[in-house]
């Protein structure tokens, strides 16, 4: 059985999913407010130019509102971590226990809201190193492969429906230990974005700038020593090295917290270095680092 899949939040990410997704069974739709304009003769749908390499490939997608009524069986969110809570609710109405729901967003900490909201759904988590960037317009610039991994908590099988994402031309990887996974790219955000964001630099400055090289080593000594506290003892051991690997192959990218501050939006520092003080503080772990940087990065984006 195909599974139509509604994606809520078609930015760079998820119009890279979307686009593979339809290209792949035709049962892909677009979720909006209702407010958009569309690009089309026919406003119930909408294109979308996928830019790889030098080849470009347009996707046209049937759009539906949130305040529509049909029902949504598989749901693909990739908005902000701070708007997940608020879109979820707008289409809450379009869902129930036998409804799919992927999250792919990023930091930590709201899927525990959901779950506790929404007790009884089925939500599923995943990340991507995907490269991929919005330009002006309907195009998306699919700038790197990456890898793509999706789990549920205590699920070590896949459900039916990610056989389809097994074939998708964005590699994808059922993973049993979804947790271990997000909680790696969340420590490596930690320790990485809100640097950048402060120092209004690329990555690659955190190593070759000897200031910011050494406020990184304290960084990540206190945030190896919250992970450890938190179980995640393999990553506690490892993270120095990690984020080093993560700098050098990022050196030119300015991070998505940098890109935030610098275009007045708000920041998903609250689910990042928040997320992480959290913890700190459940397990008896002082942050001061972190706490001054979330406190920084809040007063930035205020």
């Amino acid at each position: 059985m195909v599974s139509h899949w509604h994606i809520l939040g078609a930015g760079a990410i998820g119009g890279l999913f979307a686009a593979a997704l339809e290209r792949l069974n035709g049962h892909t739709s677009l979720l909006t407010r209702g407010d958009t304009v569309s690009d089309t003769a026919d406003p119930g749908r909408r294109t979308l130019n996928i830019l790889s390499g030098d080849s470009t490939t347009t996707v046209d997608f049937p759009t539906s509102t949130a305040s529509e009524t049909g029902y949504i069986s598989h749901l693909l969110i990739t908005t902000k971590a701070y708007d997940v809570a608020a879109a979820l609710a707008a289409v809450s109405h379009r869902l129930d226990e036998g409804s799919h729901i992927l999250l792919m967003v990023n930091g930590m900490g709201i899927l525990e809201i959901l779950e506790k909201d929404y007790p009884h759904w089925r939500f599923y988590v995943g990340t991507t190193t995907e490269g991929a960037y919005r330009t002006s317009g309907n195009t998306i610039v699919h700038a790197g492969i990456g890898f793509t991994r999706i789990g549920r908590a205590n699920t070590d099988s896949p459900p039916a429906w990610f056989e389809g994402w097994r074939t998708l031309p964005l590699p994808c990887h059922w993973d049993a230990d979804i947790t271990e996974v997000l909680w790696q790219k969340m420590v490596v955000n930690s320790a990485i974005n809100p640097l950048t964001a402060l120092a209004a630099c690329p990555n690659g400055a955190l190593l070759s700038r000897p200031d910011l090289s050494a406020q990184l080593k304290g960084l990540c000594d206190e945030i190896a020593t919250i992970s450890a506290a938190a179980g995640h003892h393999a990553i506690a051991s490892e993270l120095h090295d990690t984020v080093r690997e993560v700098i050098t192959g990022t050196a030119n990218n300015r991070s998505s917290m940098l890109q935030d501050i610098e275009a007045a939006r708000q920041t998903e520092v609250e689910y990042i270095s928040g997320y992480l003080i959290a913890v700190a503080r459940q397990r008896g772990v002082p942050a001061p680092l972190n706490e001054a940087l979330l406190r920084s990065i809040l007063k930035l984006s205020g």
